[in-house]
C-alpha cells in the first residue's frame, strides 16, 4: 500500500467516527458568547471552502509523480475539513447565532489561495494554518463550560492531528528532491511565512486564545515549538552546515 492509499483508508476510517453527541443541550454563557462568538463565527467561515484550488494543485502534482491516489485522498482531506465547518455552523444554528459571510482574515487568506497552483506552497500553507488550527480549538475548549462545545473541539483536535502528519508527510516528499542549499533558501522563506502567518491568526483571534489562558508570549512560544517539530524535520536541513547558520543565526 502506497502512502496516498494510506491515508485514503485513514481518512475513509474517520469519516465513519461519531465523537460528538449532538442530543446536549448548547449552554453558552453570556459571558462566553461575548468572549468568543465574533472568533467562532469567523473560524468557521474559514472552514467552509470547496477546495477547489488545492484539488486542482493536488491533480497537478499527482500527474506529474504518477500517484493518482492523491489526488483522492487530498478530496477526503478536504471532506474532514469542511466537516468541522459544519460542526462550528451546526453549533451557531443551535445557540440562534448566525454564519456570517464575510470576514477580513478569510478574505485575505482567500485571496492568497486563488493564485497559488503549487503543491508545494500549499502543503506549507495548509500545515500553517493546521498548526494555529490546533492552539485555536484547544483555546476555545478551554474557554467554554458547554460540554456540546467541548466535544466538537475534541473531535476537531484528533483530526488536525493526523491532517499535520498527512501534510507533513507529503512536504518532507517534496524537500527530499531539492539539493541542501535549496532547502535553505526555501526554510528560511517558509519561516518567514510561517510566523508572519502565525501573527494574522493572533491579530484576529487574540481574544478567543487570552480566554483560552494563552498570552501573546505563550502562542508564539507554542507555534515555535511546532514550528521546529513539524518543518524543521520534515525539510531535512543540514543544522551545521554553514549556510544554515547564515540564514537563521545571523544578527542573534
Amino acid at each position: 500500500m502506497n502512502p496516498s492509499e494510506k491515508w485514503i483508508e485513514h481518512f475513509a476510517f474517520s469519516a465513519q467516527q461519531q465523537r460528538i453527541n449532538w442530543q446536549l443541550t448548547p449552554r453558552l454563557s453570556a459571558a462566553e458568547r461575548k468572549t468568543i462568538l465574533r472568533s467562532m463565527q469567523a473560524w468557521q467561515l474559514g472552514e467552509t471552502s470547496d477546495g477547489a484550488n488545492l484539488i486542482r494543485a493536488a491533480r497537478k502534482y499527482a500527474a506529474k509523480g504518477n500517484d493518482p491516489d492523491y489526488v483522492s485522498a487530498i478530496e477526503l482531506f478536504i471532506k474532514e475539513e469542511q466537516k468541522h465547518g459544519n460542526s462550528l455552523g451546526r453549533y451557531l444554528d443551535a445557540i440562534g447565532e448566525k454564519r456570517i459571510k464575510k470576514d477580513w482574515g478569510d478574505t485575505l487568506f482567500r485571496k492568497v489561495r486563488h493564485f497559488n497552483t503549487s503543491m508545494e506552497i500549499w502543503t506549507i500553507s495548509v500545515i500553517v494554518v493546521e498548526s494555529t488550527a490546533q492552539i485555536y480549538y484547544q483555546s476555545l475548549k478551554d474557554a467554554t463550560r458547554c460540554l456540546l462545545l467541548k466535544q466538537i473541539c475534541t473531535d476537531i483536535l484528533i483530526d488536525e492531528a493526523y491532517h499535520i502528519r498527512f501534510q507533513t508527510e507529503r512536504l518532507a516528499d517534496l524537500f527530499q528532491q531539492k539539493s541542501n542549499n535549496s532547502r535553505m533558501i526555501c526554510a528560511a522563506i517558509y519561516r518567514a511565512f510561517f510566523f508572519m502567518t502565525t501573527c494574522v491568526v493572533w491579530l484576529g483571534h487574540r481574544n478567543l486564545f487570552k480566554a483560552g489562558g494563552n498570552t501573546f508570549k505563550d502562542f508564539m512560544h507554542k507555534m515555535k515549538y511546532k514550528y521546529i517539530k513539524i518543518f524543521q524535520r520534515s525539510m531535512q536541513v543540514d543544522y551545521n552546515s554553514p549556510t544554515y547558520h547564515a540564514f537563521f543565526h545571523s544578527g542573534n
